[in-house]
This record gives structure tokens, sequence and C-alpha cells, in this order.
């Protein structure tokens, strides 16, 4: 198989270069070009279609699915990786048949498992996703919600309503969870908590944190791309470039 010649459509600059950088690291894998709206992606098929397309659902006028949807019927179709900061598309994606959905942020590992289901299809020559992947990329997007923690006070077990929560720090395989005045721990991982946290409300801004969106006073740029996060209360907290993409995507917009 030869070199897979890629399309990066996504109107955030930011969120392309992050993609453009890691897909420095797969050697089979041509950028051919970069557009900032589905407007371009469509005149750019009408020049020359790519293999791949990595594509962001939310865009101004023509978003992912209506970029897809214009495409003539008998147009020969890319293969389609959506990358979003949004896991409620999924199941639409792969109903238009995306082969994944990367969830913003992803990191190097991430993306070169996205890449090994796109060589296994190029050599296939079937552009769709089986029901296997399928199965487990929503069991993974659809992991259950919940609106409270049991956490150990001595003897005791606490009832914490998420919503109390504004800030959550890792501590080796335990999670510290601050309310207010008052901090709780609870025996998790970071991911593990994360995936039960409504998104809605709870975003990761660093590995070993997540913040209550709702108590985010202000966004300071810092050093080497990281922002301080200023929460209404004071506390100061690191977000971490790895993460940012998701915050102005999904969230705030912060430029």
């Amino acid at each position: 198989m030869g070199m897979i010649r890629a399309l990066i459509v996504d109107d955030e600059r930011l969120a392309r270069e992050r993609l453009r950088q890691l897909l420095a690291h797969e050697p089979d894998i041509e950028i051919i070009g970069e557009c900032a709206t589905g407007h371009q992606a469509l005149e750019t098929f009408r020049h020359d279609v790519p293999d791949l397309v990595f594509l962001d659902v939310q865009m101004p006028e023509l978003d992912g699915f209506g970029l897809i949807e214009a495409l003539p019927p008998a147009h020969q179709c890319p293969i389609i990786v959506f990358v979003t900061a949004y896991d409620e598309y999924a199941l639409r994606a792969f109903e238009v048949g995306a082969v994944d959905y990367l969830l913003k942020p992803f990191d190097q590992e991430r993306l070169h498992k996205t890449l090994e289901r796109v060589r296994e299809r190029a050599r296939e020559g079937d552009r769709r996703l089986d029901d296997r992947m399928l199965a487990e990329t929503l069991n993974r997007l659809r992991a259950p919600r919940v609106d409270r923690l049991a956490v150990r006070d001595g003897p005791h077990l606490k009832v914490v309503r998420t919503d109390t929560i504004d800030w959550v720090e890792a501590a080796d395989n335990y999670v510290i969870l601050h309310c207010g005045s008052t901090t709780h721990i609870l025996r998790e991982t970071m991911n593990a908590l994360e995936s039960t946290l409504d998104p809605v409300s709870f975003v990761r801004i660093h590995r070993s944190t997540i913040v209550n969106l709702d108590r985010i006073k202000e966004l300071q740029p810092w050093f080497r791309g990281d922002y301080r996060v200023i929460l209404q209360d004071g506390t100061v907290l690191t977000m971490s470039r790895t993460f940012k993409d998701r915050v102005q995507s999904r969230l705030l917009r912060w430029v």
C-alpha cells in the first residue's frame, strides 16, 4: 500500500496545526491540504479527491455532515474520520460511513489506532466501520453519567453531588474532590471519573485536573502555550496546551 493522501478540514487553526504535528509521525500519511470551511473542502474535492479526510463536525455555514451530504451520489468518497470535541454525534457519524470518531483532545497513541483502521480499510477497499468497531466506540462514548458520588469518611459513606464540585485533582490512585472549603478523597482514576462526569459541566484541563465550567472566572495565557485558569474563589489552576482545543471548541471558544 502506498501513501495515503489526507485532507484536514477544521475551522480552528490550532486544531489543524495540532493534527498536522501528530500526523508528521506517520510516514505513510501525506497531507495534501487544509480547509477551514466545508465549502473550501467541497471545492477541493471537485479538483482533487483525497484518500482520507479528517473532518470536524461543527463548522460555520457547511458543517461536516452537510459536506458529506453535498457530495454527488456518484462522487468517489474518501475515507472519513470525524474529529470533534463533541461526543453526541458519534452514532450519526457512523451512519454516514465514518471509519472512526476522534474525540478532542487525543494523543499520538489514539491517532495511531485510528490510522491502523484507516490502513486496514484502504487495503480491503471497504470504507465503512464494522459492527465490532462501532460497538467499541459507542461503548467508550456512552459511559453512564452520574450526578452523585459516594465518598468514604471514616466508617461512613457520604454522598457528594457533582454540581458542588469545583475541581478535581489526581493523587496517585485517588482523586481529590474540591467542594468549596471541603475536600473529599475518592479511590478512582482520573480517566474513570472523567468518563462518568457530565461533559456539559466538567472538562479536563490537564492530565491531573478536571474543572467545573461554572466555576471558571478567567483564562490567562501562560508559558509555552499553557493557560492559567482562574476560578471564582480565586483558585489558580493550569490548563495544558494539550487540552486547550477541547475547552475552546466545546465550551468557551477562547482565542
